[in-house]
């Protein structure tokens, strides 16, 4: 298992800022080492201050690419879609917004090469990837079902694929588009957020279970070889 560093804040607040703070500093290295940055950033409630808080750093924004880590297969537009909350906060400053599920399908398969596609197009690897953690040990949209040993074993050069989660969660149960493992763990930079001490007790578990955890974070973060910085609050 790679070094991996918990951060511990005492407030949901304070854990933004540091969110914030840590993704402005890898954004600036980025734009000064190549002129651009591209970042996946997670969906979900824990992430959303910090967002807010980094849309307000004085940033080139115009040379940074966003895409979500991953995305529900549903019209852009929909409360339920990642990116359209993404791009409302960032797309003001001028950053670039990419959807990956460009339209609705009931193909959930061909939704995720198109994903991958788009992916292929972009400077390779990511700058930054942060991840968040579900109360069932998911991350990103890799979830037991019939697409989970694709998503964690599939090959390197494949960056995302369409999944079908099951069981469906009850507050999305729709189809999704996720980076595949191999996209997630070769970014510069990795990052998970979560707050809750039942997360965080998922997380550790799946953590000391390694390659052989029941939890899809344990699976994609074991044999991860760069640092891994956990951020938590209660």
């Amino acid at each position: 298992m790679t070094e991996i560093e918990w951060w511990e804040y005492d407030d949901a607040a304070e854990l933004a800022d540091a969110i914030a703070g840590d993704i402005q500093f890898v954004i600036e290295s980025a734009l000064d080492a190549r002129g651009s940055a591209v970042i996946a950033l997670a969906g979900g409630k824990t992430p959303f201050p910090a967002y807010e808080k980094l849309a307000k750093a004085k940033l080139d924004w115009k040379k940074v690419t966003i895409v979500p880590t991953d995305e529900r297969i549903v019209p852009l537009g929909d409360a339920l879609s990642n990116v359209t909350a993404l791009a409302k906060i960032f797309l003001p400053k001028g950053a670039r917004v990419m959807p990956i599920v460009p339209e609705a399908t009931a193909d959930y398969k061909a939704a995720g090469r198109s994903a991958d596609a788009l992916m292929q197009d972009l400077h390779w690897p990511l700058d930054f990837c942060l991840l968040g953690v579900g109360g069932d040990g998911h991350t990103a949209s890799i979830f037991p079902g019939p697409d989970f040993d694709e998503a964690l074993n599939g090959p390197k050069e494949r960056r995302a694929l369409g999944v079908m989660p099951d069981p469906l969660p009850p507050e999305a149960p729709v189809a999704r588009v996720t980076l595949s493992r191999a996209g997630i763990v070769s970014a510069k930079a990795l990052m998970i957020a979560v707050t809750g001490q039942a997360k965080r007790d998922v997380l550790e578990r799946a953590i000391e279970q390694g390659p052989s955890s029941a939890y899809p974070i344990g699976r994609v973060l074991a044999d991860v070889e760069l640092p891994i910085d956990i951020h938590w609050a209660p």
